[in-house]
């Protein structure tokens, strides 16, 4: 059985969804830079392993992302989910971990990469926003899009609505592509991502790939 780690910095509501979708696989951990991450509590409760790789502990973010790897692979981890990882990665680290590297970002990238995406849809004036999933390169937000899900831009918006009904498609959308991933359903293909099952439109949000 294929084993995971997720990488948390807070609350982990990705990781919650996670862990909750009880995905074909192991969780062999959940791992936080932070030693007062509100995530390491709730996995600890069901039974996860938890572990702290505290980066205030490095002299460097190398040595940081060297000791979190180090870590991740004595988890013996298949797939490493980011999920509110608030650490920019190295070169070296993501090459490590290349092609089994997830993040789940909010927005429909290529837009509004980095933070405070919200506001910056809100902003421009977009009348669609959402999340994406995609695989983790070197270059920030740029990676390989695995899944996507859009909701609408309503009238009275603010950063705080817009991103609550965004979240609740990030639950839906990241199980769904970490069990892809798992199940061997979704695969890398001369650097775009490639599902094995056609695809319907979906009914409550625009989901691409669409739910099965």
């Amino acid at each position: 059985m294929k084993k995971y780690v997720i990488l948390i910095s807070g609350r982990g509501s990705n990781m919650q969804a996670l862990i909750d979708a009880r995905l074909p696989g192991v969780c062999s951990a959940v791992i936080s830079n932070r030693p007062d991450a509100e995530g390491l509590a709730w996995a600890a409760a069901r039974g996860v392993p938890t572990c702290v790789v505290d980066h205030k502990a490095f002299a460097s973010r190398d040595d940081f992302d060297a000791a979190l790897a180090a870590e991740i692979e004595r988890r013996g981890a298949d797939l490493v989910l980011l999920a509110g990882f608030m650490r920019v990665l190295t070169e070296p680290f993501v090459r490590c971990f290349e092609g089994r590297l997830v993040n789940i970002h909010p927005s429909l990238l290529p837009a509004f990469p980095g933070l405070h995406t919200h506001e910056a849809a809100l902003q421009t004036g977009v009348r669609v926003h959402g999340c994406t999933v995609h695989f983790v390169t070197p270059a920030l937000d740029c990676g390989p899009i695995i899944v996507q899900a859009a909701v609408p831009v309503l009238a009275g918006d603010t950063a705080d609505t817009l991103a609550a009904r965004v979240l609740a498609q990030e639950h839906m959308v990241y199980p769904r592509a970490a069990r892809g991933i798992l199940e061997e359903r979704c695969r890398l293909e001369g650097g775009r991502v490639i599902w094995t099952h056609d695809t319907t439109p979906a009914a409550a949000a625009l989901r691409v790939p669409a739910d099965e």
